[in-house]
């Protein structure tokens, strides 16, 4: 069956980086558009990054240059490496199969100033 295994959240401090993963299996991953969401607490989850499968990339504008999202079809990972990060992006974050209800249990990123 499909699976996401979000992992390298954590502690960082502002101005820090912070690199995320997710390893699916189960499908084509190859196929898909793949997303990072987050939710902020007591929030929706909002769209970070997302990138289709031939490497293009989107970016939410709060990005701001910030974040790069990433994937290997052949290792079948998603990465978001975040880089200057504020509190303002402390959240659960997800990986997501775009268009579909698919999701990973989250990595929670603690920011601290």
């Amino acid at each position: 069956q499909v699976q996401l295994v979000e992992s390298g959240g954590g502690l960082v401090q502002t101005g820090g980086s912070l690199r995320l993963s997710c390893a699916a299996s189960g499908f084509a991953f190859n196929m898909y558009t793949m997303n990072w969401l987050r939710q902020l607490p007591r929030k929706e989850r909002e769209l970070v990054a997302s990138i289709r499968p031939n490497g293009v990339t989107n970016y939410a504008d709060f990005v701001e240059g910030r974040f790069t999202i990433s994937r290997d079809n052949a290792e079948r990972t998603l990465d978001l490496q975040m880089n200057n990060p504020t509190p303002e992006d402390t959240a659960n974050y997800y990986c997501n199969i775009e268009g579909t209800g698919h999701w990973g249990q989250g990595t929670p990123v603690t920011v601290s100033s």
